[in-house]
């Protein structure tokens, strides 16, 4: 057997995988169930969640340690998504068009890998997701509270502000032994995730609200529970196509957060001796994991760091521990669905919300706004977009602005001088259309600071990775702008060479003696 990173599976890592399984299963099972209910789906999607992505990332993903179900980041997203399509919260249709999205996340990160884009979705940087998960923060937080205090919610609203007013407005009805229950579940969570992180929190409080519920009497003074949680392992259905247009926005920031989170997870738990993980591996695994799954009511699957955290914590040696976890996800579904039936809903809220705490980093925050406070400025404009207009258009102005700053990072000149005598500047980076006129105005200025005044320049063209007539005709304005100096060229690897040569002016530039196969030749000339 083999597991993700070609290394033979070794036997005597069999029991930490297994034990690492179960605790995971403990952490992950519950807190998945959690995240269904943020997605205005039944609890169960959770629990299925746990099941076929699990599975199928154990046997493709790059990562021997990470889990992947899914987080609170994706179901809120998912939440949006289908608000903001239309799809009632609750509705028996959203659970096919739940289908749907799950679907379209998977082809789009499948037709990413197609694309290998890997690389360019990873250019969305560090301050985007800190301030798009501010917002899912404080957003999720807010639409817990009805859940904690016991009151009616109105699944219609959405945004944090509108969220919190509908919340503040029923607070009033609020029912003391859901609010009681809700205080003891939060403060078990965070003791032991202080005190005692090898202990499965989330089991801990799902077993003392089932335990109330059912010896205590809690539906008898009013603490509501969930809906019926059916027996079995879900069955397949088909997806409804009648919103797939409306969907295909969020599916797309969906997709982009679930890649960004998977990579980021399975990045930040590579040990040392494992194989470096690879970006376009894991857009496959994660696309394949959410096109199969989808079939079977999961919610879009991604790589959480809580759950992954428990299997590192319990010393998880390969993606083994992930087939036990969804194993025991289908025990739960076959034999405990009526137990779980007995579930607070308080209890999931309280989970929930101690869960996206988290991603609410004030000490990261801090940092970035004494490192850089152009970043600090992206991350708050994003966290604003979020709680005031919503996250699908938080993921998108997230995505334009960085966009933006890569853009301007790559637009601007990046011409080094290598050599005084004679003048020897060269070209860092690739030119291209956008950059050609900053780079040739920063070549026109170093001549021009030069005193006296060089006869002659050398270009090295070595580090450009492609050749465009728009290049070449750039450099030929460029010699204008020189008028007066000669310009020689040299170091174009021997693909490109062949390029330049179909090119008029560049024959001339040959011709003349003016171009040389490297930057020594071209100064040896120049000496002579």
């Amino acid at each position: 057997m083999r597991v993700p990173g070609i290394v033979p599976y070794q036997r005597a890592w069999l029991r930490a995988d297994v034990v690492a399984g179960l605790a995971a299963g403990a952490v992950i099972i519950p807190q998945a169930m959690a995240y269904a209910t943020v997605a205005h789906m039944p609890v169960q999607f959770g629990l299925y969640t746990c099941m076929l992505p699990l599975v199928v990332y154990a046997f493709i993903g790059g990562s021997r340690t990470a889990s992947v179900s899914t987080t609170s980041t994706i179901a809120t997203l998912s939440a949006s998504t289908m608000l903001g399509a239309g799809i009632a919260a609750g509705s028996p249709d959203a659970q096919a068009h739940l289908i749907t999205l799950t679907l379209l996340v998977g082809a789009f990160l499948l037709a990413a890998r197609l694309l290998r884009l890997g690389a360019i979705i990873e250019n969305i940087n560090e301050a985007t997701l800190l301030g798009i998960k501010v917002g899912v923060g404080l957003t999720v937080a807010a639409a817990q509270i009805p859940k904690l205090f016991g009151v009616q919610d109105d699944p219609h609203a959405t945004g944090f502000f509108h969220i919190l007013w509908s919340v503040l407005r029923h607070l009033g009805d609020a029912n003391l032994p859901t609010v009681l229950l809700s205080i003891v579940t939060i403060t078990l969570l965070l003791l032991i995730g202080k005190l005692a992180p090898l202990v499965p929190g989330p089991l801990v409080v799902v077993a003392l609200g089932i335990a109330l519920a059912a010896f205590g009497g809690l539906p008898s003074m009013g603490v509501e529970l969930i809906p019926e949680v059916p027996r079995g392992i879900p069955l397949p259905a088909l997806p409804a196509l009648d919103h797939i247009g409306q969907l295909i926005p969020g599916a797309l920031a969906i997709a982009m957060m679930a890649f960004l989170e998977t990579v980021a997870v399975a990045r930040g738990v590579r040990r040392h001796d494992e194989p470096q993980i690879d970006a376009d591996r894991e857009l496959s695994a994660t696309g394949i994991a959410a096109l199969v799954s989808s079939f079977f009511h999961s919610l879009p699957p991604a790589g959480g760091f809580s759950q992954t955290g428990m299997n590192l914590r319990v010393g998880a040696r390969s993606q083994v521990c992930g087939l036990v976890t969804a194993g025991l996800a289908v025990l739960v579904a076959v034999f405990l669905a009526p137990v779980l039936s007995k579930l607070p809903q308080a209890t999931l809220g309280a989970m929930v919300l101690v869960a996206v705490l988290g991603l609410i980093d004030i000490g990261a925050l801090r940092r970035l706004y004494r490192f850089d406070k152009l970043e600090f400025s992206l991350a708050a404009i994003v966290g604003v977009f979020g709680l005031t207009v919503g996250l699908l258009p938080a993921v998108a102005v997230g995505v334009l602005l960085t966009l933006y700053f890569v853009l301007r990072e790559a637009n601007r000149a990046h011409v080094v001088e290598v050599s005084g005598d004679p003048l020897v500047l060269r070209f860092e980076l690739g030119l291209y259309t956008a950059n050609l006129r900053a780079n040739t105005e920063a070549v026109v200025a170093l001549v021009g600071a030069r005193e006296p005044r060089p006869q002659v320049v050398i270009l090295d063209l070595s580090r450009l990775p492609w050749l465009t007539s728009t290049i070449l005709d750039g450099l030929r304005d460029l010699e204008n702008q020189l008028d007066g100096i000669e310009v020689r060229y040299a170091g174009l690897s021997d693909e490109l060479h062949e390029t330049a040569r179909r090119w008029p002016w560049w024959q001339e530039v040959e011709s003349q003696g003016r171009y040389f196969g490297t930057t020594g030749d071209g100064v040896d000339s120049t000496r002579q």
